[in-house]
């Protein structure tokens, strides 16, 4: 009895397998589960343990009188030694400070924008939809470089004088030049995107009935704002809150270049000597990210339900902002978004044509003679002033060979990220009540949630070891982005796949249609916008990134690292070049895509 008992119980359980794996979505899940586990915890494990290793040659041997092995000597050093001020409290209250000024900056900026947009009468719409979301396409840093050319003066930074003061004679205070409220300003209009396609989604399908009702009851209008219309962007808000927060934890070029003092930068500056040290400061700007998802949960599971879409309602009513204000707000916008979109493209190529790149002293003579094209030219004399043995940047092999590469990189991210989310959105909307499939789907974001730098710290201590050496390949670099922006295509993906009616695949199956043909012939050419944009988002991402790789690969791998080692050897001529470079390529790669397939990262936001 026993005996057949067991056989039958082996038989229900191989019958069971093997109807779970018979379903395609089954097997993605349980493959992209165990690589997704991998990805993410092994760097993390890693990291852990480098915190108490003893690293040869640096301050945790010295003080552990150790050559090799474990210790907890670089925890009590960092959080109790008379440099722990320095090393820790200062750079963690300052990377809060940047994170929280960061939210707010983008959340108001951008939601105030979308609502211009989405519910007024503005003029010029579609224009400034597209214009805006430049800052974030380009790369972090360029604003930040913008920043510095209009503001420095030698008096008061002791750098070359920029454009207000060399123009004007306009000095601005320090705090304004560097620091935190720079800095804020800088990632807050970088991020500023995120808050306005997320707002502006939820503005422009609003149930107009809500706003109209409070307008007969003779509500004023200020109170409908805040007791109406705010709450019912609140699930976007905390969704930029969750996107933005751990991208400015994490953000390095900023900081850098506006000399701001954050957990980022003060890794960068203790890792040759405080190593385990400085993997802990990574550690804790995880611990950031972790805690930001877990609230987000927790606001999710106690959140108010918040129907913006009624189906009473077609009609969205629009704000009439006048004859002469719909024009004016206008025209005020496209200024702005003139000095954070275009002014960034014209000033770094005018940097280009500067004898002393920065110095805008000349303008004041009006003496325009002086303008060279030495840094683009320049092909066999290297002994030129200010050269240091560099070609121009035509000749330049190093740029070319780091074009190729970022070239490279971002087009295998793209398709690998683009697909894997795209089979994660799949196979997670096919399960979506089922635990497993909610796990995937965590893991599959948790690393876009966790800072940059952090990320690239992890893999750095994973890759760069005796049993697995992948410091200063492609193939890291590959890997790493490939695990960071997974989450935009996953996301993207999910959210397409939850409009599919169950009953076009399962149509599909009556008729014996292959798994792949369906993909391929129904599913992917339905959502084919929002998946391409899954594609989309991490080539862009990816051809700008620093932070992720900058610890990864040495100059002349990829453009950003290599701007960083022109910008430390002073050559800010080839510095404003790649970042020229690298601003064309992006805006041509988004035009040509938004033409051809209609995807586009401004879909949805104008009018």
């Amino acid at each position: 009895m026993s005996s057949s008992f067991g056989i039958s119980r082996k038989t229900v359980l191989r019958n069971n397998l093997k109807t779970f794996f018979s379903k395609p979505y089954n097997v993605i899940l349980v493959l992209l589960g165990i690589v997704l586990t991998f990805s993410t915890v092994a760097p993390i494990v890693a990291i852990v343990e480098d915190t108490f290793k003893i690293h040869p040659g640096t301050i945790d041997a010295y003080l552990s009188k150790q050559a090799s092995g474990y210790s907890a000597v670089n925890y009590i050093d960092l959080f109790t030694s008379r440099l722990a001020k320095n090393n820790l409290w200062i750079p963690l209250l300052n990377t809060v400070k940047l994170a929280v000024g960061t939210c707010f900056v983008s959340i108001f900026y951008g939601g105030v924008f979308a609502f211009l947009l989405t519910r007024t009468d503005l003029a010029w719409k579609k224009y400034l939809s597209s214009v805006f979301i430049f800052p974030y396409i380009m790369p972090q840093w360029t604003l930040a470089v913008v920043w510095q050319n209009l503001f420095n003066s030698n008096a008061v930074t002791g750098t070359s004088n920029g454009l207000l003061a060399s123009l004007f004679g306009i000095r601005m205070p320090i705090w304004w030049c560097q620091g935190l409220f720079p800095s804020v300003m800088v990632l807050g209009l970088h991020y500023a995107a995120f808050a306005c396609i997320l707002i502006g989604a939820i503005f422009r399908n609003m149930d107009a009935n809500l706003e109209e009702a409070a307008t007969i009851l003779d509500t004023p209008r200020c109170k409908t704002m805040l007791r109406i219309t705010l709450p019912m962007v609140k699930p976007a808000i905390l969704s930029t809150v969750l996107l933005v927060f751990g991208s400015a934890m994490g953000s390095y070029p900023v900081p850098h270049y506006l000399k701001f003092t954050t957990l980022s930068t003060k890794y960068v500056s203790m890792n040759s000597k405080y190593t385990g040290e400085a993997s802990i400061l990574a550690i804790i700007m995880m611990v950031f990210g972790v805690a930001i998802m877990l609230l987000n949960e927790v606001s999710l599971r106690s959140r108010k339900s918040y129907t913006t879409v009624t189906g009473k309602s077609g009609q969205i009513s629009k704000l009439s902002l006048g004859r002469g204000g719909k024009y004016a707000i206008a025209l005020f916008l496209v200024v702005l978004t003139f000095f954070t979109s275009v002014f960034p493209i014209i000033s770094f190529a005018f940097e280009t044509f500067l004898p002393n790149p920065g110095d805008y002293s000349f303008l004041y003579t009006g003496n325009i003679a002086n303008l060279t094209t030495k840094w683009w030219t320049i092909s066999e004399n290297v002994t030129e002033s200010g050269m240091y043995g560099q070609k121009g940047m035509l000749y330049n092999a190093t740029i070319w060979r780091a074009f190729g590469g970022t070239l490279w990189v971002s087009v295998c991210c793209a398709l690998i990220a683009g697909t894997v989310g795209t089979m994660i959105g799949y196979a997670v909307s096919k399960n979506r009540r089922n635990r497993f499939a909610n796990y995937v789907n965590s893991v599959a974001f948790l690393p876009y949630l966790m800072p940059s730098i952090a990320v690239g710290v992890a893999y750095f201590v994973l890759f760069s070891t005796d049993r697995i050496n992948l410091f200063n390949t492609y193939t890291v670099l590959i890997v790493v982005g490939t695990v960071k922006y997974i989450p935009f295509a996953s996301r993207s993906a999910l959210n397409s796949m939850l409009q599919l009616s169950g009953e076009i695949e399962e149509a599909a199956v009556i008729q014996n249609v292959p798994w792949l043909k369906r993909m391929t012939k129904i599913i992917i050419p339905i959502q084919k916008s929002s998946i391409i944009s899954g594609y989309l988002l991490p080539f862009m991402t990816c051809l700008r990134e620093l932070s992720l790789f900058m610890l990864l690969c040495t100059q002349g791998f990829i453009l950003s690292t290599t701007l960083d080692y022109f910008d430390e050897m002073g050559l800010y001529a080839f510095s404003s070049g790649i970042n020229l470079i690298l601003i064309i390529t992006i805006l041509v790669c988004n035009t040509l895509v938004n033409k051809i397939t209609g995807a586009s990262l401004d879909k949805g936001i104008g009018g």
